[in-house]
């Protein structure tokens, strides 16, 4: 009501007291009225006094919220984060309505959106362990992320439109890690990957496991699959059509992490082989700056299970092989190897390695930091999969146990240059 409009006459203010707020005033007299009492009545027994002070800390901690009654299984909302961003990545709270640039401090929770450009892709890491890379063209919505005082945990993703690969990790019995697509819902053992891939426009929908186990169910049909199986289905069929996946090829060579020396050239000739395929036709040599292949710099295809490309200047390269066959049907790709073409003579210069200081996300860390151009960025022995062109990177460590852990850092050229520094951390 504005002031103009305001009537003259008797006006009545009051505050809003909170629940919590009185029944931390009621805990409060009652402490006091038990010193009081323990002064006046010293003959009450040291018993009683502290069966009254029990019941007192039992309430004060459930009004504050911090003793959940054993057993009730009250599930607890969880974030994740990304873990690596690349190219165009925007992101839609599940509150809002209104797209953002992707960014390593946006928290991920329920009901939020992941969109990937077509130069875009993103790494999103949950508090379980699964992790999930978010090709280009993708969307994907967070359908569920809790875990519930046994510390069972329950992720679930909606795989809209694209491709994603994802991987789950150890989890406790009981725990769900599960993907959603187009109706059919997959439920993933612990150590499992696997590459789903939606396109609606289409009308072609697939779940392929990679490794481990996992359990699809749409329209009360369940299929089991393992290694290399898949399923695929369209809308308006009523089943789905399980098959057999066909497995990549094996990188042979460049190896991986390799050094590939010039003597003064501006560019290297480099030749790659790898393991040839029965009932292939051909092969696809992709190579790229980054693992994720975001953008490519290399994309052809050969009939012969080698070839020399040429004109690769200095720095870190990725590459990856796929075989197909007559039909034009693709295998998956093969595990992805990186080399680096490094200038013979080159001196090694001095590595440096900048820490800021680590944030923790419950039992998860997160690892930031700037070295030099080039290196790589080894986390308690696991490689930090996207480091910028400036050197700078970001890393999540999966879940840590409880107690005390050590965080070992190192940064590595391919010249041999090395900085490690090691942090400990207290997980409560």
């Amino acid at each position: 009501m504005s002031s103009q409009t305001r009537k003259p006459g008797i006006h009545i203010a009051w505050k809003t007291v909170t629940y919590r707020s009185v029944a931390l005033l009621i805990v409060a007299g009652a402490a006091v009225f038990l010193i009081a009492i323990r002064l006046t009545f010293p003959q009450f027994t040291e018993s009683s006094i502290k069966a009254a002070g029990s019941v007192a800390n039992k309430a004060l901690e459930r009004v504050a919220g911090m003793a959940p009654a054993a057993g009730g299984g009250v599930s607890t909302a969880q974030q994740a984060h990304f873990t690596a961003l690349d190219g165009t990545v925007r992101v839609k709270k599940g509150k809002g309505n209104s797209w953002v640039a992707g960014d390593y401090n946006i928290p991920l929770e329920k009901g939020d959106v992941v969109q990937t450009g077509s130069e875009g892709m993103a790494k999103v890491v949950f508090n379980d362990g699964t992790s999930y890379t978010v090709k280009q063209d993708s969307l994907i919505v967070i359908e569920e992320n809790s875990s519930n005082d046994q510390q069972q945990t329950n992720v679930a993703v909606a795989v809209s439109t694209g491709t994603v690969d994802l991987s789950t990790a150890t989890y406790s019995q009981g725990s769900k890690s599960q993907v959603i697509v187009a109706g059919a819902t997959a439920s993933l053992a612990p150590e499992s990957t696997a590459q789903v891939h939606n396109d609606p426009k289409l009308d072609r929908h697939e779940i392929l496991m990679k490794k481990g186990a996992s359990e699809v169910t749409r329209n009360g049909e369940t299929v089991q699959l393992a290694n290399w199986e898949k399923v695929s289905f369209q809308a308006a069929e009523p089943r789905m059509e399980k098959a057999k996946g066909t497995g990549p090829p094996t990188p042979i060579s460049p190896a991986n992490m390799a050094p590939i020396f010039t003597s003064g050239e501006t560019s290297k000739q480099v030749e790659f082989s790898w393991s040839p395929m029965a009932n292939a036709v051909g092969y696809r040599l992709r190579i790229s700056r980054n693992p994720y292949f975001s953008s490519t710099l290399v994309d052809k295809r050969v009939n012969t299970a080698d070839v020399t490309v040429t004109s690769l200047g200095e720095g870190a390269y990725y590459w990856v092989v796929q075989s197909y066959e007559a039909s034009g049907k693709e295998s998956v790709e093969s595990e992805k190897n990186r080399f680096t073409i490094i200038p013979k003579g080159k001196q090694t210069a001095a590595i440096d390695l900048d820490l800021d200081p680590f944030i923790q996300h419950g039992h998860v860390i997160e690892v930031a930091g700037k070295t030099q151009v080039g290196a790589r960025v080894m986390v308690n022995g696991r490689e930090v999969p996207m480091i910028s062109t400036d050197g700078t990177f970001h890393y999540f460590t999966p879940p840590l146990t409880t107690g005390e852990a050590v965080i070992t850092v190192t940064a590595q050229t391919a010249q041999g240059g090395v900085n490690t520094q090691q942090k400990k951390i207290i997980i409560q």
